[in-house]
């Protein structure tokens, strides 16, 4: 099978990814409680056992408190930071409410950016930035600027890009020196504009698909790391009640639990070997704390190999309705 993109670079970037949005407590500007800092912990060591080796951040992550708490983390656990890939994404203000209020692709934003985050992690760099959410007044020549001399400094290893489409993607990278090598969406059984994008051409039904037109075909060929958010889709298909979500999310649970059960495997690792199936490697960010519901997904990579393409296209036509 080809190897993931970010591991035919050299990363050593495990499978799976932990999404560390939940770290910290409340998108408040309350302080970072040492009671957040140990779930926190828990969360990673649970991460560790199963072997990711991987963990997302972005700076707006509950107002910084996510990066202090996993600095703090790395602060007591000394030689781990060499042991891991550590990504984190730039790019989004915050009104008083938490909400987005602009997206700022500036070369002083996305610099004073990174510096806010390694202060906030204690590390001296970013394995992979992440640029969050695409921002309609970007400058190629801006953010190749910041790129190249965070680069030349040795805080950032590598660069990427997060909701983007092949056009932003290529107008981004028509400035840089480096190409982009990650882009995250959501995607899932939850969120199945993925497959629908490839499915629903010369149909009707594809005017009503909102994903950028080719990017899956455009990632596998310039061998670009594809990431999930929201693999999980918040439970839906893994123990979360149902019962007044639509007919086929209801059945696409049931089946999912059928599948757990025959496979003596979890409900969690049946949604993930989903995604993993697709050839493009996808790389799921898991974003939960729950120790116990991430060490469920341990058998997601087996379950994934275990797959066969009628039962890949049973989910999918029962999650799609």
């Amino acid at each position: 099978m080809k190897s993931m993109p970010l591991n035919a670079r050299g990363i050593p970037a495990s499978r799976l990814v932990l999404g560390c949005m939940p770290f910290g407590g409340e998108w408040d500007h309350s302080p970072l409680t040492e009671e957040r800092v140990k779930l926190s912990e828990a969360a990673v060591e649970a991460a560790l056992s199963i072997g990711i080796n991987m963990f997302d951040h972005a700076d707006i992550y509950t107002r910084g408190k996510s990066e202090e708490a996993f600095g703090r983390i790395l602060k007591a656990r000394p030689g781990l930071r060499d042991e891991i890939v550590l990504q984190s994404k730039c790019g989004i203000g915050l009104e008083g409410d938490g909400l987005p209020s602009l997206f700022d692709f500036s070369r002083d934003h996305i610099l004073e950016s990174v510096d806010g985050s390694l202060k906030r992690l204690g590390t001296d760099y970013l394995d992979i930035l992440l640029l969050h959410r695409p921002d309609p007044l970007m400058e190629p020549e801006e953010i190749a600027e910041a790129f190249a001399k965070l680069k030349a400094s040795g805080k950032v290893r590598y660069f990427g890009v997060s909701n983007m489409s092949v056009a932003q993607i290529r107008f981004i990278e028509s400035e840089l020196t480096d190409r982009l090598i990650v882009n995250q969406l959501e995607m899932g059984l939850g969120r199945l504009d993925f497959v629908e994008e490839t499915v629903r051409v010369n149909q009707t039904r594809g005017t009503q698909v909102h994903f950028s037109d080719g990017l899956m075909e455009y990632s596998r060929s310039e061998n670009v790391q594809l990431q999930a958010w929201g693999p999980l889709a918040q439970g839906k298909f893994t123990g979360r009640d149902v019962s007044g979500e639509p007919e086929h999310v209801q059945k696409t649970a049931k089946l999912v639990t059928q599948m757990a059960e025959d496979r003596c495997t979890t409900r969690e690792a049946i949604v993930l070997a989903w995604l993993m199936k697709h050839p493009a490697q996808i790389q799921p960010v898991i974003g939960t704390m729950n120790p116990e519901r991430i060490q469920a997904c341990r058998d997601a990579q087996r379950e994934a190999d275990r797959m066969s393409r009628e039962d890949w296209y049973r989910l999918y036509m029962t999650a799609r309705g």
